[in-house]
């Protein structure tokens, strides 16, 4: 190969394949057989899946387990900055003469068949958890369950599903149940099962499908109980009730995701000590972050700037609801959006929140909505709307009017990923 970077291979692997997305597990077996099935030999396996919180989740999950002393490979995406935030080797994110190393293992074995680039660099994280000790392996879904490509492990630990509403209904199907269906989908036969607050349609199919599998259900309400009480976080099983610190990823929706990484400590058997960790050094970029340095932050120093990376509907609630519990102050949008997503679900329950919405378009993303577009849904969902070239413009023109402004910058992951690369 000409090239020998991690960039240059993952750019020709976006080629291999017409589409972005294309569901089905034909390809990865095929792949996983010429590396010879590290699928097979990673260290215990925590499958998750969802439409909402499986991120958070699985990083309070990372931080309860190395607060108890144990070694976690992590599998998330998308990454935001850097493509090597994606694959995480005991604790460390992987590094560029290793993260080359198995890509281009990859990039050999598959002989340029047809794959996607998610299925490809998927096999190329499972090879390099194969291949590094650590006591957990910790799979977040890329998209739905039953056809995603971490969807290749037999016999998981524990598999854990977040709360899942409407999203990627174009491949998912367009019912909270076809897409709970797709989800239930990593569920595997006498595999425990932790199950987050679902829609009762959701969770009928859930149970059915465990049910039928035989996995244990561990489910939120019936199971297990989470809640905010004075300013600390109760959480109960039929094991007893643990008083524990707030998560350190602020929003109320964060409760919910905290019981469900809670509930899987409790099962793999970790003590009030773990479940404490989780709660207190969990970190997870761009949900609800505040944002204290760089350059942005030094063109409104007299502002309050965060940054989040929810998309759909439910992200949407989640974030006035969080917006609705801060201190009173002039709070104002800077928001770029998918055209493949809810964009007036996600923009209605910010309405009552914000005092207006600059909208921009996602740099070099094709699928990016413009500025007008964005503008023009945010004055259909009740907001105050104008367009801005990008974020910088955006800010720049808030804090003209506005130098002590609370501003959010929302919408999208690949937005926020452009924030954090341009901020660094």
């Amino acid at each position: 190969m000409t090239e020998n970077t991690s960039d240059a291979i993952l750019a020709r692997m976006l080629a291999l394949h017409p589409k972005i997305i294309d569901l089905t597990l034909d390809r990865m077996w095929r792949l996983l057989g010429a590396l010879d099935h590290p699928e097979r030999k990673l260290p215990s396996v925590i499958h998750l899946a969802g439409t909402n919180g499986k991120g958070s989740t699985q990083a309070m999950i990372r931080a309860g387990l190395e607060g108890a002393g144990k070694s976690v490979h992590a599998y998330t995406s998308p990454h935001l900055a850097r493509f090597h935030e994606r694959i995480r080797l005991a604790g460390t994110l992987i590094g560029e003469a290793h993260l080359t190393e198995v890509l281009d293992e990859c990039w050999e074995a598959n002989n340029r068949e047809n794959i996607t680039y998610f299925e490809i660099t998927t096999c190329a994280a499972l090879l390099a958890f194969a291949r590094s000790k650590a006591d957990y392996t910790l799979l977040e879904v890329g998209l739905g369950g039953r056809l995603d490509a971490t969807n290749v492990i037999d016999a998981p630990e524990l598999t854990v599903i977040t709360p899942v509403s409407k999203d990627h209904e174009q491949f998912l199907g367009d019912t909270v149940a076809k897409i709970a269906a797709e989800k239930a989908g990593i569920i595997k036969r006498g595999v425990p099962v932790i199950v987050g607050p679902q829609p009762d349609e959701a969770m009928d199919v859930i149970e059915a499908t465990a049910s039928k599998l035989g996995a244990p259900l561990i489910a939120y309400g019936q199971h297990w109980h989470v809640w905010e009480e004075r300013g600390r976080l109760v959480f109960q099983d039929e094991t007893g009730l643990l008083d524990l610190p707030l998560p350190a990823l602020p929003g109320a929706h964060q409760i919910q995701n905290a019981g469900a990484a809670i509930a899987a400590l409790r099962h793999l058997g970790c003590d009030e000590a773990a479940c404490e960790a989780a709660m207190r050094d969990v970190f997870w970029p761009a949900r609800m972050m505040r944002m204290r340095e760089g350059p942005l932050v030094e063109a409104a120093p007299d502002a309050e700037l965060w940054l989040d990376g929810g998309h759909n509907a439910a992200a949407g609630e989640a974030l006035g609801a969080h917006l609705a519990s801060l201190p009173k102050r002039p709070t104002f949008l800077i928001c770029g959006m998918l055209n493949t997503k809810d964009v007036g679900g996600y923009m209605a329950p910010l309405a009552a929140q914000a005092e207006a919405l600059h909208a921009v378009p996602i740099p070099g993303e094709a699928a990016t909505l413009s500025a007008a577009e964005t503008a023009a849904a945010a004055q259909a969902a009740g907001l105050t709307a104008q367009e801005a070239d990008g974020v910088e413009a955006a800010l720049a023109a808030i804090v003209a009017q506005n130098p002590n402004a609370r501003v959010l910058i929302c919408g999208s992951l690949y937005l926020a990923g452009h924030v954090l690369r341009s901020n660094g």
